[in-house]
């Protein structure tokens, strides 16, 4: 196996370009890329504009043509993905046996991860502009809620893909600190429950507009007004992601890890719980407080030195008259 090939820098601007291009400990937000087969619809164009005009400025529209199929030969969207640093993309096309499908493709270091087809509902479609309101602000980081338990699966299908791909499409770039004048749109996605068993219901998105307003209270009064557009998507054909190449996708580098502190653990409630090993202590040692009620006196003192004398004394030793008188005395 031949090693492979390192491109050397020769100026300051081609590193800059090779570094931004080399993996980071903290990537770059996702960019968009969308793009469109030969032949596609009037419903499916409309529909990309929406998405793209949603997903503004992290996003590349190409209005040119690209006679490509993903399923049978991407290298195209992996050239396009490199050239545009574009880590994902919709692709739009129309035929008569998959009318209005939107391709997402998901990629990792240019190379295709995984696809997922939807196929657009023409008879419930609205557009951005039929709803006569205001719209978010451009560039602002939507909330997002998924409805159903077809997405919470605990086996992996193309609803929880589907949940996988929305996210990483709309989620803009990190943030530490987030405004609540920010928050000013939120997408819905809904999948009613399988009853039938044989055909896959269908993904609902809705978008609405969050309005704020003054009650008595401190808190304020949330309604929401939909702002559109108003997609209905039935799941198509999937290509799962490669267990390798998933794998080295999620891997994260040590220096993002946080260092684990030896004897300091969090509880329930959030609070910082600390152990501290002490040796073994000599309690013999121990030095403890002295008191004058603790001290005995010089006079108990002597008694008990007389009377542990008296003991010792043999009972058979005769004990002459001053001796005696002395012990009687005291």
């Amino acid at each position: 196996m031949l090693p492979i090939r390192q491109v050397k820098p020769k100026n300051a601007r081609t590193k800059r370009f090779l570094d931004n291009k080399a993996p980071q400990n903290t990537e770059n937000p996702r960019t968009t890329l969308f793009l469109k087969y030969s032949s596609t619809s009037e419903v499916v164009q409309l529909v990309l504009t929406d998405l793209h005009a949603l997903k503004r400025p992290l996003a590349v529209k190409f209005s040119k043509k690209n006679p490509v199929h993903p399923f049978e030969d991407a290298t195209s969207l992996e050239f396009f993905s490199e050239k545009n640093d574009a880590s994902f993309m919709v692709y739009a096309s129309h035929a008569k046996k998959r009318p209005h499908c939107l391709t997402l493709v998901r990629l990792f270091d240019s190379k295709i991860l995984d696809m997922l087809e939807l196929l657009v509902d023409p008879e419930t479609v609205r557009t951005l502009s039929q709803f006569k309101n205001e719209k978010a602000r451009v560039g602002l980081k939507p909330l997002l809620s998924f409805s159903g338990s077809a997405f919470d699966s605990p086996t992996a299908n193309a609803y929880t893909l589907a949940k996988s791909m929305f996210l990483d499409m709309f989620k803009g770039p990190d943030v530490e600190k987030l405004d609540v004048e920010g928050l000013q749109y939120i997408m819905n996605f809904s999948v009613e429950e399988d009853e039938n068993g044989g055909v896959k219901p269908m993904i609902r998105m809705r978008c609405y507009l969050i309005r704020t307003k003054k009650t008595n209270s401190n808190l304020p009064k949330v309604e929401l007004e939909e702002m559109g557009p108003r997609l209905d998507f039935r799941v198509g054909r999937v290509k799962e992601a490669d267990p390798d190449m998933l794998k080295e996708a999620m891997r994260k580098p040590k220096s993002t890890e946080a260092k684990t502190k030896k004897n300091i653990e969090t509880d329930i409630i959030g609070d910082k719980i600390g152990r501290i090993h002490v040796g073994k202590q000599d309690l013999a040692q121990l030095q403890t407080r002295k008191m004058k009620g603790l001290k005995r006196s010089r006079d108990v003192a002597d008694d008990e030195e007389a009377f542990a004398g008296a003991d010792d004394m043999d009972i058979d030793t005769p004990i002459d008259g001053d001796k005696r008188m002395r012990m009687e005395v005291s």
